[in-house]
């Protein structure tokens, strides 16, 4: 079992690295108008312009209090580095797990909602920071520090062991 296991696995990382590497950009061109959309939205902001790049995403929002337009870049590859890892335990996984179907499903929700909350608090810790600067928005260290925080947390602790976090979450919750 161990031996389909590990064939399994690398198998599907070989499969899953190549495919990824051609809708990575699409991916995170799509993540990022979802998440900037919300953002401004947040922010009482407006989103101008998205324009994709070559692993990365190009953003212009402007406050609709003042006449400040705030320009950023977002990387795709810090928060979509391991999704063929991801796959791949997921696939390994698959002998083990009962009700397939909704575990993959559940797997790829939160797949997706963790790139979501990083692009967000990627965008919006910069964002605050520079409304708060030009007096678009009152000074609150608190929620620059909670906007730093899940923006550390997330990019730091919940991509790196997102594989790892989802595969523990299959197993547990599906195994038979």
């Amino acid at each position: 079992m161990i031996l389909k296991t590990s064939l399994i696995f690398l198998l599907s990382f070989g499969i899953a690295f190549i495919l990824w590497l051609q809708v990575k950009d699409s991916y995170g061109y799509m993540i990022t108008l979802v998440v900037s959309k919300l953002v401004a939205g947040v922010k009482n902001a407006k989103l101008d312009m998205i324009t994709p790049g070559k692993d990365s995403i190009h953003i212009m929002f402007s406050s609709l209090k003042a006449n400040l337009f705030v320009n950023m870049s977002i990387k795709i590859s810090p928060y979509t580095f391991n999704v063929p890892l991801t796959l791949a335990i997921m696939a390994s996984l698959h002998p083990y797990i009962q009700r397939r179907k909704r575990a993959y499903a559940e797997a790829g929700l939160i797949l997706i909602l963790v790139h979501i909350l990083y692009v967000f608090f990627r965008e919006a810790r910069p964002l605050t920071e520079i409304f708060m600067n030009k007096g678009v928005e009152v000074f609150s260290a608190t929620k620059l520090y909670v906007y730093n925080f899940f923006y550390e947390f997330t990019g730091s602790m919940v991509i790196r062991f997102e594989p790892f976090l989802i595969g523990f979450y299959l197993f547990i919750r599906f195994r038979r």
